[in-house]
């Protein structure tokens, strides 16, 4: 047996853990604040405010040298004031004309952006078989065209209608921007229940509605189920109170925050004209079932100025250069 000391061990250290390692800042580019001092701006967030391009595509042109302020090639990250010149390369504009937006008048059964639970995305509708006949816009079809070809705003997997993808940076931030204000139009087919369903006022899985599964061809989708037995489906507009069509109009909340005031009225005795200008997670069905009611049928017919018009279900045209929202 030795008669070695033990020698003590060194205390053990445990290093600290390095910071959170935050975003790297773009190529070329030394700001990353959207303010700076004294009143600026960011120049990509300016030339989106203006309506030149979104904030992606101005870093592109400014990384390209194709923007100029106040004469002189601008910088990235670079922070000008409200007042300055911005030139824009023909190159970029160029770029920029090339982009397209779609209107596609979405079926029952598809998701508006990526594929979930076996529903297959809009956007494979954009093919040259199902471009609406009557488009009289004058763009060729080519696959190049469904690169970053997104949706600018959603549509219930049950609902039908108007629904915009685009290309272009500055449709999206018009219908989806942080301070995007535009009107969107639906009409809503509704039965009257009389029951008060406001678990839906917290929860976008509380209303009656099941999402479809995915229709085979020639096959009709049930849009929601309809097996309660007290259910008024004709003149539901002589019985449902007056009280509640104001609810509706002004004065409901989603998620514990009040909704903005809405237009709504009778189109005919089944039906209701709903407009709004902003969209919370299915909003009108949570809505309507806060009052008494049962969407069977929901519909979006315009976005802005641009009305779906004649465009048949499970087809699409393009946004014509002449047409804006």
């Amino acid at each position: 047996m030795s008669n070695t000391p033990d020698i003590p061990k060194a205390p053990a250290f445990r290093r600290a853990a390095p910071p959170p390692a935050k975003a790297p800042i773009p190529a070329g580019q030394s700001n990353t604040a959207a303010h700076g001092a004294g009143g600026t701006l960011r120049l990509n967030k300016r030339m989106a405010e203006l309506g030149l391009a979104s904030r992606r595509e101005a870093d592109e042109w400014i990384g390209k040298g194709w923007v100029k302020v106040n004469g002189r090639v601008a910088e990235m990250g670079m922070q000008v004031t409200p007042d300055v010149r911005i030139e824009i390369d023909k190159q970029a504009t160029g770029a920029q004309a090339k982009q397209v937006t779609v209107l596609i008048n979405k079926p029952l059964g598809l998701v508006s952006g990526q594929a979930e639970d076996g529903h297959e995305p809009a956007i494979t509708l954009v093919q040259p078989q199902n471009r609406w006949a009557e488009d009289n816009a004058r763009f060729f079809f080519h696959p190049s065209q469904l690169k970053s070809l997104v949706p600018a705003g959603r549509l219930d997997i049950d609902s039908t209608g108007l629904l915009v993808l685009t290309q272009d940076g500055r449709v999206a931030r018009q219908l989806i921007g942080e301070d995007a204000v535009m009107e969107k139009e639906y009409l809503v087919r509704v039965m009257y229940t009389g029951v008060l369903n406001t678990a839906a006022a917290n929860s976008a899985a509380a209303t009656y509605a099941a999402a479809p599964r995915p229709a085979q061809p020639g096959q009709i989708t049930q849009l929601s189920r309809i097996d309660d037995d007290d259910l008024v489906s004709q003149d539901v507009q002589s019985i449902f109170p007056a009280d509640k069509l104001a609810l509706l109009r002004h004065g409901l909340s989603l998620d514990g925050q009040p909704l903005q005031r809405a237009k709504v009225e009778w189109q005919n005795p089944e039906q209701l004209r709903f407009v709004l200008t902003e969209g919370k997670k299915r909003q009108i069905r949570r809505m309507c079932e806060q009052v008494g009611l049962k969407v069977v049928g929901l519909k979006r017919v315009r976005i802005g100025k641009v009305m779906l018009g004649n465009l048949p279900v499970g087809q699409w045209r393009y946004l014509a250069p002449h047409e804006h929202f």
